[in-house]
């Protein structure tokens, strides 16, 4: 069997879809994209095409190897988004070429089903516990909500206090054992979130995610010491070598690779494993399409420290189109309780409408995410 085409398809609402063909007619579909750089991405896989066509699929690893070392710099969003997407695809063929799906390639069941949370709020949260109970009596177990709007390095107190309230809030409305998470998206500096960790602790909060940026990781140091709540970061890292000092320094307790970003699903299962040996969990980010969260879904199954699996449906970024859309078998992705269960079709499972896909490229997007501006015209995080 060899790769004989790829094709893709940039439909909305700012996804980027990937389909490998190959001479024996098995086709496979993966997600390379980086948010809001859909096209760069599609640039670089085209430029990797060539070391892709002719190859036989099933040799996933070798693939990886040749395209992550063979241009001599490595690693980054762009890169390792379109090796991602790439990587996903390719099993999605080699579970259908042996006729089963893609964790039993991975080592089999570590579990049964696999718990996911929803979000709520919006980018700038608001209407938070209407959003939770709602969810709630939905079946979920768990939400999560972005902080705060726009912080700078210093600022003042009420913007705390409106943090806590909105958590708070939404802990007396939906009870003690019900997840909370409060992603901080890298929009608050060290010293702020130092202060809003500490008041955050009495409200018990399932994780607090990216409280600093990765580039600022060193920080987790010090707001660990402000702090038991658990913290978790790494959907802007990328590969086992990105995660690898992040654990050592042991500050992180959960971890949030991303499988359209940091290398696909055997990255994603290396990781894991460096994570587990560190006594860390993973919560797979993913704020994209079916095919990503497919791909989460078969590493979770087969991951001893999977703890929560995210997932875009409703998410505020899903315009227009939203991830059952593209989907011929939306029942995939049924959510009965907070937990959705393991996709037993060969490959990936997800059955793509691609008559639907590519009418949505005709359209296309130009997904970009805002720009903010603190209160004297300087830019804030986003």
């Amino acid at each position: 069997m060899k790769i004989s085409k790829i094709s893709l398809y940039k439909v909305p609402p700012r996804w980027l879809f990937l389909k490998i063909d190959t001479d024996e007619g098995i086709s496979g579909w993966g997600e390379p994209v980086v948010e809001g750089r859909a096209e760069t991405v599609k640039a670089a896989v085209n430029e990797l095409t060539d070391y892709l066509i002719g190859r036989n699929p099933n040799d996933i690893e070798d693939i990886w190897q040749t395209l992550y070392r063979g241009g001599f710099y490595r690693g980054g969003p762009i890169l390792m988004s379109a090796i991602s997407g790439i990587e996903q695809a390719l099993w999605d063929i080699k579970g259908k070429y042996f006729n089963i799906p893609v964790y039993q390639m991975l080592g089999g069941k570590a579990r049964e089903k696999i718990k996911v949370y929803s979000w709520v709020g919006g980018d700038r949260p608001v209407d938070v516990v209407a959003a939770a109970i709602e969810k709630q009596k939905d079946g979920f177990l768990a939400v999560k909500m972005n902080a705060s709007e726009e912080m700078n390095y210093i600022d003042s107190f009420s913007k705390v206090e409106a943090v806590i309230e909105r958590v708070a809030s939404i802990r007396e409305a939906v009870g003690k054992d019900f997840g909370i998470g409060v992603d901080f998206h890298g929009r608050i500096h060290k010293t702020m979130a130092k202060a809003i960790v500490k008041e955050l602790e009495p409200y018990h909060p399932m994780f607090i995610e990216e409280p600093v940026l990765p580039e600022n990781n060193e920080a987790l140091r010090e707001i660990a010491w402000h702090t038991t709540c658990p913290i978790a970061t790494g959907e802007r890292m990328y590969t086992r070598w990105g995660f690898k000092q992040l654990l050592q320094d042991g500050y992180v307790d959960i971890i949030q690779p991303d499988l359209s970003h940091t290398g696909g699903i055997l990255e994603g299962k290396k990781i894991a494993a460096m994570a587990e040996a560190y006594d860390v969990a993973i919560a797979p980010h993913c704020p994209l399409g079916p095919m990503t969260l497919a791909s989460s879904i078969h590493l979770d199954a087969t991951t001893p420290n999977f703890i929560i699996q995210e997932q875009s449906l409703g998410i505020h970024y899903n315009e227009g189109m939203d991830i059952l859309d593209y989907m011929e078998n939306p029942e995939l992705f049924d959510y009965e309780n907070g937990y959705v269960n393991i996709p037993d079709k060969p490959g990936l499972g997800v059955e793509i409408d691609e008559e639907k896909v590519k009418q949505a490229a005709e359209t296309g997007h130009d997904w970009k995410n805002p720009i903010w501006r603190n209160e004297d015209g300087s830019i804030a995080e986003w």
